[in-house]
């Protein structure tokens, strides 16, 4: 049984009130490991600390800053094969897609800005008919700053928002997601090998309601940066609005992917299955709406549940997969929840609908099979809300105007793919 601990001054910490959370493998559907349940006491040193290193790091040289968070990038390259098997472990995915796209995206966002903060500068113009007068920005950091990151992408998303408040002088404390900390708690380790200072970045799991509301809530931490799901996303907003805090939030999506009969065809159908597919549709950004001009609906929907029944579903560990676990025996659950409110609602299921048991190490692991679902009317709940797993609708449409009303027909604005050489 793996134990961590908070990392907090540079230090392994157990939590204050000496409890854990258990952390689990979807893919075996067995505990591994467990975490902190951090509190409000937890967050209290954590802040105290990133407090008391502020001063310093904000005024430690950009170039200093500049060569610690390329070491930083540096270890993360060096000890790739690690991270994505940690990663693998966390939530399920498959190895191959945390090495090719997960652990070089954390490197690339240190990487770039250690390079993007030696660039920065500042404005300032004369003001009209007042030219003895001169107005100009400075950019200068705000202090303790509170990074929040999601499960489905942990590692890349942590390190989204903690290299560019490192980058411009702000001290952090963090939270990874409990349901995968294990990459959260390895940067701290490549953290201290780079030289990073003690205390500036201190890392404390926990739940949202328990260590994430004392993140927020704490008058110490002057911004909040947020990935996750709209009604959490709503609460903080709450609570962060009355104090002033800054505040940036990525929050859920239900993307169309508008697809016209003049399409380059097979790049299109190649890459909506990714997109529909990638991380088991556990990405804010995937396609979940496909929406297709009606004079190539039929090929479409023929060519497309072809290629959707050729992906490969089990064991994250084998290269082969395409999809590996989704994360946690409740999601796997919820998507199941969903696909049968998708038949309640008239919908019919083209391919999928269930949950797989492979063979093997993997029994027992929570996987669900790609689902292609069509016959929904676009207000219903399963084309509303965010079912964030391996399920896609299909609809089609007879004009561009229409394509457009289906698109915009959600509360969801967070991105959205047009097909057409026109």
């Amino acid at each position: 049984m793996e134990i961590i601990h908070n990392f907090i001054n540079g230090q392994s910490i157990p939590p204050a009130n000496d409890q854990y959370l258990e952390n689990v493998e979807p893919a075996i559907g067995e505990i591994y490991g467990k975490i902190p349940r951090s509190t409000e006491q937890d967050i209290q040193l954590a802040v105290e600390a990133a407090k008391a290193a502020f001063p310093a790091w904000a005024s430690t040289d950009i170039g200093v800053r500049a060569d610690i968070l390329s070491k930083i990038a540096d270890l993360i390259d060096q000890k790739r094969s690690q991270l994505a098997q940690a990663e693998s472990r966390d939530n399920g995915k498959p190895v191959k897609l945390a090495t090719l796209v997960d652990i070089p995206r954390a490197s690339s966002n240190f990487r770039f800005f250690s390079r993007a903060i030696t660039q920065w500068s500042g404005s300032s113009y004369f003001m009209r008919g007042q030219e003895s007068l001169q107005s100009f920005t400075i950019h200068q950091p705000l202090g303790v700053v509170g990074c929040i990151s999601p499960w489905n992408l942990p590692l890349y998303l942590f390190t989204w928002k903690i290299a560019p408040a490192l980058a411009t002088g702000n001290t952090v404390v963090a939270k990874p997601s409990e349901i995968t900390p294990y990459t959260a708690y390895m940067l701290g380790e490549i953290c201290n090998e780079a030289g990073l200072p003690p205390v500036v970045l201190n890392i404390v799991p926990g739940l949202g309601h328990e260590a994430g509301q004392a993140i927020v809530e704490h008058p110490e931490v002057k911004a909040i940066s947020f990935t996750g799901g709209t009604k959490t996303g709503s609460i903080i907003a709450g609570l962060a609005a009355p104090k002033f805090k800054k505040l940036s939030l990525e929050l859920g999506g239900k993307n169309p992917n508008v697809i016209f009969a003049d399409c380059d065809y097979d790049k299109m159908l190649k890459t909506t299955v990714l997109s529909s597919f990638a991380n088991q549709g556990q990405i804010c950004l995937c396609g979940s709406r496909i929406l297709i001009e009606r004079s190539i609906y039929n090929k479409f929907k023929s060519d497309f549940v072809a290629k959707v029944n050729s992906r490969k579903v089990g064991d994250p560990k084998i290269d082969e997969n395409h999809l590996g676990a989704v994360v946690s025996a409740a999601h796997q659950q919820k998507i199941l929840d969903y696909i049968a409110l998708a038949e309640e609602e008239g919908g019919r299921i083209l391919t999928g609908g269930h949950a797989i048991h492979p063979k093997g190490r993997c029994a027992k692991g929570y996987f669900v099979a790609p689902t292609v679902i069509e016959g929904l009317d676009n207000n219903c709940r399963t084309n509303q809300e965010e079912i964030f797993g391996p399920v896609v609708t299909l609809q089609p449409f007879d004009s561009e105007e229409e394509a457009l009303a289906l698109a915009n027909g959600t509360a969801y604005g967070l991105a959205s793919t047009s097909w057409t050489q026109d």
